[in-house]
This record gives C-alpha cells, structure tokens and sequence, in this order.
C-alpha cells in the first residue's frame, strides 16, 4: 500500500481542474484529504460500446489523479446497470442489451483504461462489477430500496417531461436505474463518486442511499464534460467521439477534425499538460497569436501518446502531415490480395474490414467518404452499386486517413 500524499498544491490541483462541482462541497473533500485518511473512491462504466471513449477518459483520469495521491480507486465496470440502460439525457429508452453482448464489450475496458489508470504496482486500481452485488438483492430489499425514492424526484427530470411533452412511453425499470447505481456505493461503502455533470442525480441518488444505509457522508465530485466554447458535447450522441482503441492515426485524425473551439477544454481534461501551460495557449489563442491548428497538432499529440505511447503518436502525426497537409500517400499502406477480379463496393468495403457492416458501408459511401484511386485516377464513390474492377493495383480509401492497397 502507498503512502497518501497530503501536499496541499497537489490536492488543490486535482480538485480544481476539469472539475464542475463538489458535493457537499470544496473545503469538505480538502480537508478530509489534508488528513492524510486514505478513501476509496470510483467511477462507474456501463459497457454500452465495444470500446471506451476520450468522455471516459475524463474521468479515468481524475481517478488516476487520486490513485498518485496514494487513494484507493475502484474501476467498476457496469455489467448490471449496463442491462438496465441509464436514460440520463436519452429521448428515448435505451435497446435492452443482453449479458452476453454487455461482458463482450467489456471485455478491453481494463487494456483500454490502463492508459490512464495503473492496476499492478503498490496501489493497483481494483476492478469490480456490480453485477456482484445487484444479483444478490431480493424482491423485497428492491422494495426497500426504492422507498428511499418517490416519483416526482424521477419524473421531474428534463428527459422524462421531454417524453411526457411528446406523449412518448417512459419505461418503470428506466426509474430503477439511478437507484441502481445508487446502491453500488452503499455495496462498495465508498467515499468518494466521480463521473461526468450529467450523472449528478445518479451519484446524488447514491449518497442518499449511504446515507441511509450505513450512515455513512459520500462525497460526490463531477468533471466537467467535454465541449466546444458554445457547450456543445463531444461524444457518441453527437457523431464526433473518439474511442480509445483507435488506431493511432485515425485518433490523431479524429482529433484534428475537432472545432478549435475546444481545444482549451480539451487540454485542461484530456491530457497531462501543466495548467501553467494551458494558461499560456488559451491567451495566445484569445489574442490570435497562434494559429489553432497548430495547438490542435499538439493536442492531438498528446492525446495519442497517452493511449499509445510517444513514438506511435510522432508517426501518427508524421503521417498526418504527408496524408491530409501535403495530400501525399502514407509511406506504408497495408496490402490486401483480392480472392476475385469485381466486387461490388459494399462488399469490397465489407470484405476488407474497412467497413463493420453492408449499413455501414452504405452510409459512408452516401457520405462521401470512400475513394478509389487507379490508374492514376481518384475517383469519389457515390453509387452503393458501383463495381470495381481489381485487375490493376487499386487504393482503396476510407475518410482521410485510412488507406488499403489491394492487388491480385
């Protein structure tokens, strides 16, 4: 076990940056880290995708921050909420998952997030999962549980009256999911929940249920969410998020095609970047004395070196600069020997795992993100029917920054 730091510039650090709001309050949390007590704290991840995302990583890196000061830190993968579906922010319930497809993609959460989160060493980060707990209520503790609560404290949530306005159905398990997540820090006993602004009234939920319980404070500190200078959120619902299992290229890419309005937000949350320094980039970014794509540059940099390491995230830049600056080929391009002579783009595309699925082809075609070059000749893709010949060597290129040669 490591020893628990008590320095007071450190602290303030980790509670002030990327942080929206602390519950009860500042001064509360400070004091009782000022006091050299070790708390366990966590942060819930419902395995809603295959992949974790640069949103997680938010908060993963707030439990690292606390992890340094020599804290216990749960990693605690959702595999029981995650059947339930957090309606927070939702104009709709949630597709019902099945266990199998919830442990499937949770399967690299733990790869995913040692990035930012150590698991071995003198204070590893422990994972758990809630099912643990949750599978073992009765009827009768749910019953219990869920006195805590009444209907108006649910109903009266923007989603929920969103729905009511437009007469669509609201589902008695999605009312059961904060209560849910509330219980894992009563099973967990747990000080302190970290997690995103929109989770508040899921956390808050939690500290009453300890509260209750075990009588027992839980703190309950939100990191802000990641957004543009107008407070538009990055992230699945808005098309633009970046998992953290991307190929190093295509995550520096990703991460150029960011709007330079959050490249400030982005620094402070995302990386490891002295606030000193973000200080220094967001005046010369107000007075116009750099030019934003460079900042993004070093951003995405950044961004690519924490989850792949240094040298991946030079190449990848590298490779930025020759693919979409210069508008030059990569210098190594993957091969691909095709079976046949025709396909069909869709299947093509399919084939080459270029695409997940025919849908998904088709909307990339439809968006205009598939090339073809040969003989010299790029052509843009507009047709789902369209047949390509592979008689002769052809590149084949998906968006800016993934490219396949296939040869016969």
């Amino acid at each position: 076990m490591s020893n628990v730091i008590v320095d007071k510039k450190q602290i303030t650090e980790v509670l002030t940056r990327g942080v929206e709001k602390i519950y009860p309050g500042y001064k509360e949390l400070e004091k009782k880290l000022l006091s050299g007590q070790r708390i366990r704290l966590y942060c819930g991840y419902d395995p809603t995708a295959p992949a974790l995302h640069i949103g997680n990583a938010i908060s993963i890196n707030k439990l690292a921050q606390f992890q340094a000061l020599g804290h216990e830190v749960v990693f605690l993968i959702g595999d029981f909420t995650g059947l339930i579906g957090d309606p927070t922010d939702k104009k709709a319930a949630r597709r019902k998952m099945t266990r199998a497809e919830v442990l499937d993609n949770a399967r690299d959460y733990q790869k995913q997030a040692a990035a930012y989160l150590k698991f071995d060493g003198d204070n590893p980060a422990k994972i758990l999962y809630n099912s643990a707990w949750n599978n073992q209520l009765t009827f009768q503790e749910l019953i219990e549980l869920s006195a805590n609560f009444t209907v108006q404290q649910m109903i009266q949530r923007d989603m929920f009256q969103e729905r009511l306005k437009e007469e669509k159905p609201i589902y008695l398990h999605e009312f059961l999911y904060p209560l849910t997540q509330g219980y894992d820090s009563v099973a967990m006993e747990v000080d302190l929940e970290i997690g995103g602004n929109d989770q508040l009234f899921n956390m808050l939920c939690g500290r009453d249920l300890l509260k209750v319980i075990k009588n027992k404070e839980k703190f309950v500190l939100t990191v802000k969410l990641l957004a543009d200078e107008k407070g538009k959120k990055m992230g699945k619902s808005e098309g633009n998020v970046v998992f953290l299992n991307e190929d190093p290229n295509n995550m520096y890419g990703q991460i150029m095609s960011w709007p330079d309005g959050v490249i400030c937000n982005a620094f402070e949350l995302c990386t490891n970047v002295p606030l000193a320094e973000i200080k220094k980039i967001t005046e010369s970014l107000k007075k116009n004395k750099v030019n934003p794509r460079d900042l993004k540059m070093k951003l995405a940099w950044e961004i690519t070196k924490i989850n792949h390491g240094a040298a991946k995230a030079t190449a990848a830049q590298d490779n930025f600069i020759k693919t979409i600056q210069k508008k030059e080929l990569p210098t190594e391009i993957k091969t691909w020997v095709a079976p046949q002579d025709t396909y069909n783009i869709v299947d093509l595309l399919v084939v080459t795992q270029l695409a997940g699925s025919k849908s998904e082809a088709r909307r990339l075609i439809e968006q205009g993100a598939i090339k073809v070059s040969q003989n010299k000749k790029i052509e843009v893709i507009k047709e789902v029917k369209k047949e390509i010949t592979l008689k002769e060597e052809v590149i084949l290129q998906r968006g800016k920054l993934q490219f396949l040669k296939i040869t016969r």
